[in-house]
């Protein structure tokens, strides 16, 4: 079997562990920092919607320079830009400028995220794409659990300007342990013209967009719907992250043996339950089993629909195959946030989780009508991949 853990692929995964984490502490904090600056409920989803739909205007491109110009340059680049960025929250005092600032910031994710991701993907056997994919998951899902509840801790105890200062130097950990990182890359034979979107991708990326929307509810309104009845927003986040990190090893393993839908159908399918159960919630109890659930059903179903968009892609597309699931998953989470503001604010937050759950649902449509079928086909040129 061929070999997993190389050094470059351990240290990027801590890499990223760390820009993660930084990047964690800012989604239970930063709703209650516009508050604070008076901001509305909507601008609240607005905020976060410009961060994720700018890292959507710019992932197509990076992809398509990632597979020409090799993965280094936007590594390095984007990762001392988000560093700039995060430290620049320190001198916001207005929304104007905060939306200015999720602006840069969205770019710098867009070209770190998307050329790391791509860069992984180049180390990982194919063969064991699944697992190494849930593996490196497993550095967000790290994230999630230490983020959500150090960023809050940091926010109660000190200011918003500690939680900026501890994730700016998370974010330079980062980037020196990706600076340190070789990444292999060979380009292809020939001059083709860059592409962009690869149109065979279609399907799994609206599958994937659909299921993202309901990521952006829970990342953007999840605290504060925690607050309005009384349970610390940090619980959910450490039971889901500890759910999503028993799980993701074990569903990747099955991805790689049995394909892809038989690991995303059921896993979608429980998150929706999840997503109808915190609808339902009023106190911990119905947190804790929504979390359990959306650990279990939503930490399988991404890495695999990952896996399905690089099956998919040719060999030398893999960075346009990354650029093409990162910017399905930001337009989803970008869209959800903005249009599921103004839900939670006309509707409330239990209206807000079951069009959540509507869009999860949406997303094991699709898979099933438009993607299923094209997978053992994509599968078959995974092992010619690994032949070569």
């Amino acid at each position: 079997m061929e070999r997993l853990w190389t050094g470059p692929f351990v240290t990027l995964t801590i890499g990223m562990l760390a820009l993660f984490t930084g990047f964690y502490f800012l989604l239970p904090t930063l709703p209650l920092f516009i508050q604070d600056l008076g901001g509305s409920q909507t601008q609240v989803g607005l905020v976060s919607g410009v961060f994720t739909l700018t890292a959507v205007l710019f992932r197509p491109l990076v992809g398509g320079l990632l597979d020409r110009y090799g993965r280094r340059p936007f590594i390095i680049g984007g990762l001392l830009l988000f560093a700039v960025a995060m430290y620049a929250y320190d001198w916001i005092g207005g929304i104007a400028a905060l939306l200015a600032l999720r602006f840069l910031h969205g770019v710098s994710w867009a070209m770190s995220t998307t050329a790391v991701g791509t860069a992984i993907t180049d180390i990982i056997p194919p063969a064991r794409r699944g697992e190494g994919m849930g593996w490196y998951g497993m550095a967000m899902t790290i994230a999630m659990a230490i983020g959500p509840m150090a960023g809050l801790w940091l926010i109660e105890e000190g200011s918003f300007r500690a939680v900026v200062l501890v994730a700016t130097g998370l974010s330079v950990l980062a980037f020196a342990l990706a600076f340190a990182a070789k990444t292999p890359f060979e380009r292809s034979a020939g001059r083709q013209p860059m592409k962009l979107f690869e149109k065979s991708l279609l399907p799994v990326t609206i599958a994937i967009l659909f299921l993202a929307v309901a990521y952006g509810g829970i990342t953007t309104f999840l605290s504060l719907f925690a607050v309005s009845i009384g349970v610390n927003a940090g619980l959910f986040f450490l039971v889901y992250a500890i759910a999503l990190t028993l799980i993701r090893p074990m569903a990747g393993k099955l991805s790689d043996r049995y394909g892809e839908a038989g690991v995303i159908i059921p896993s979608l399918v429980v998150t929706v339950a999840a997503l109808i159960v915190l609808s339902l919630a009023s106190g911990v109890a119905g947190v804790v089993t929504a979390a359990v659930l959306y650990g279990i059903g939503f930490g399988s179903a991404q890495p695999a629909l990952q896996a399905c968009a690089l099956r998919m892609a040719r060999p030398d597309q893999k960075g346009v195959a990354n650029a093409s699931f990162f910017t399905a998953f930001d337009l989803g989470i970008g869209l959800g946030s903005i249009a599921l503001g103004g839900v939670s604010q006309f509707a409330g937050y239990p209206a807000l989780f079951v069009v959540c759950a509507a869009s999860a649902g949406l997303s094991l449509v699709v898979f099933v009508v438009a993607v299923r079928a094209r997978l053992p086909r994509s599968r078959q040129a995974a092992g010619e991949e690994a032949a070569v």
